[in-house]
């Protein structure tokens, strides 16, 4: 991953495949936030993050649970890492292992809110938007390997010269209808996160980069 698109943090690791605790504890910890983000999301039910109603969708056609078609739909994702000469890091494992297994946790055992409790519905709405955005950058600024979905973002965004928060949304947007054609759940949520989780990862690039900015 290049400097240019992701900064360099105190728990940035020597290399992919290194670990140093640091390192590990915080590629973890953003990795758990992430599908957190994204349970949050499907329990406010205004709509789930576009590839949660991709995995929602495709779940529905198959009749598998959500977590398993979300690692099937990560597996597809890096396919197209291919063209973009993108490397596999120890991250780009635990990302495909561990937000699956959060989300899919999640879901099963949290009960949703009740249908007329819009205040906490969007609180949740709107947190995992932010959540989501925040953990996808902790987590890839260990410079361990991102995840299938995010790397594919950091790999357009080298090629192309484009901004993370408008390759981020082409990618969500695109994803969204797809999920919504199989059958997924589309809804508020899903159009704030499809054109706003974008930009809270270019902020928080931001914050990062200032916080720890190098020679």
């Amino acid at each position: 991953m290049s400097k240019k698109v992701l900064p360099y943090t105190p728990w940035k690791a020597r290399g992919l495949w290194s670990f140093e605790p640091k390192s590990l504890l915080v590629l973890l910890l953003g990795l758990s936030l992430l599908g957190m983000g994204e349970a949050m999301l499907v329990l406010g039910n205004l709509g789930a993050a576009p590839w949660v109603v991709f995995a929602q969708g495709l779940a529905l056609q198959t009749g598998m649970n959500v977590g398993v078609t979300t690692f099937i739909i990560s597996v597809g994702v890096m396919l197209l890492w291919i063209p973009l000469s993108l490397r596999v890091g120890f991250g780009t494992i635990a990302n495909m292992v561990v937000i699956a297994l959060v989300l899919g946790l999640i879901i099963r055992f949290v009960p949703p809110p009740a249908a007329d409790a819009w205040l906490l519905r969007g609180a949740l709405c709107v947190g995992g938007v932010c959540m989501v955005g925040i953990a996808a950058t902790l987590y890839m600024t260990c410079h361990m390997g991102a995840g299938p979905r995010d790397g594919l973002m950091i790999g357009i965004c080298h090629k192309t010269g484009w901004r993370v928060g408008v390759v981020r949304s082409l990618l969500e947007s695109t994803v969204c209808l797809i999920g919504w054609a199989l059958g997924g759940t589309l809804g508020v949520g899903t159009l704030l996160f499809a054109f706003g989780v974008g930009w809270v990862v270019q902020w928080s690039l931001f914050v990062l980069e200032r916080c720890f900015a190098q020679s």
